[in-house]
């Protein structure tokens, strides 16, 4: 396998969802990095097609069954990962399922089924390799968002609350492990894959080959990579976004604070100085420093 610069070298990776399509190209391509893989998958012959081949290009790489969503089996997973490799350096959440609908017509099993996935599925993975992070020190964690949880995407009410809710497990994690050398970052991926498919163009399907997202993890999981990143990747073209803050305006506590808060809107609104806090509080923060001023 042809390696470019051997960034990861001697680094464990897992990758959840891992037997095709987007996860399958970052296993892929973490692998030609020099990182040994855990490809993950639901299915057993995917997750082992997708070890098999990085094996035969020279590369290292593990299969091992499970559903993110299992708590024993995700646990099993990371104590056969420490007794082969002894440690865990890259955890990938990248599983995940679509059902989707419109609000209307969702029934809230199909909600709940993806916010289990998704949602549940990158805490339990990652709860189960946050301590051994922690005691060695290091660590980078990539969450799966979406830009359909960012900004929206009509028919999506589930998937885009999921995606909405690993930023703020990133934001807070990310803090969290700050101080143990652990990182955390979330990928917003646009790529041609099952769960795409149907949604866009067989025309732009063709544009968005999933490796040309992956490249977009290696600055999530390197040793200098940033925190708190939001990265946009798709057709080779990778972006930032960020979750900013107005200025605003302080209004008091009159009792027509409300209709102040009406006309006012569009000073309220206005993006000239917004800001990316630096941690939830710097609102509150903000709010208290206006009131007394």
């Amino acid at each position: 396998m042809e390696t470019n610069g051997m960034l990861l070298d001697g680094r464990v990776a897992i990758v959840t969802g891992a037997g095709g399509g987007l996860g399958r190209a970052h296993a892929l391509f973490l692998a030609r990095h020099g990182a040994r893989v855990v490809v993950n998958d639901l299915a057993p012959d995917a997750a082992s097609q997708v070890a098999a081949e990085i094996q035969a290009a020279g590369a290292t790489a593990l299969a091992i069954p499970a559903s993110v969503t299992d708590e024993a089996g995700v646990a099993a997973m990371v104590r056969q990962v420490i007794d082969q490799w002894g440690r865990i350096d890259v955890l990938v959440n990248n599983a995940g399922i679509l059902r989707d609908r419109t609000f209307a017509k969702m029934s809230l099993a199909d909600f709940r089924q993806v916010i289990d996935v998704h949602v549940m599925g990158s805490v339990i993975c990652t709860k189960a390799v946050w301590d051994l992070m922690r005691e060695q020190r290091y660590g980078r964690v990539v969450m799966t968002t979406s830009s359909s949880g960012l900004y929206g995407s009509f028919g999506q009410a589930n998937y885009g609350a999921a995606k909405m809710a690993l930023v703020g497990l990133m934001q807070t994690l990310a803090l969290e492990g700050e101080k143990y050398g652990i990182r955390v970052n979330c990928l917003a991926p646009t790529a041609a894959t099952q769960m795409t498919r149907g949604v866009l163009s067989e025309a732009n399907l063709e544009r968005l080959s999933p490796a040309l997202v992956s490249p977009g993890l290696l600055a999530l999981v390197v040793e200098g990579a940033p925190t708190r990143a939001v990265l946009c990747a798709g057709a080779g073209h990778f972006a930032r976004a960020h979750v900013t803050l107005t200025t605003g305006r302080h209004l008091g506590a009159g009792a027509d604070a409300g209709e102040q808060l009406i006309e006012q809107w569009e000073q309220i609104s206005d993006r000239d100085g917004e800001i990316v806090p630096a941690y939830g509080l710097v609102q509150s923060e903000r709010e208290i420093a206006s009131a007394g001023a």
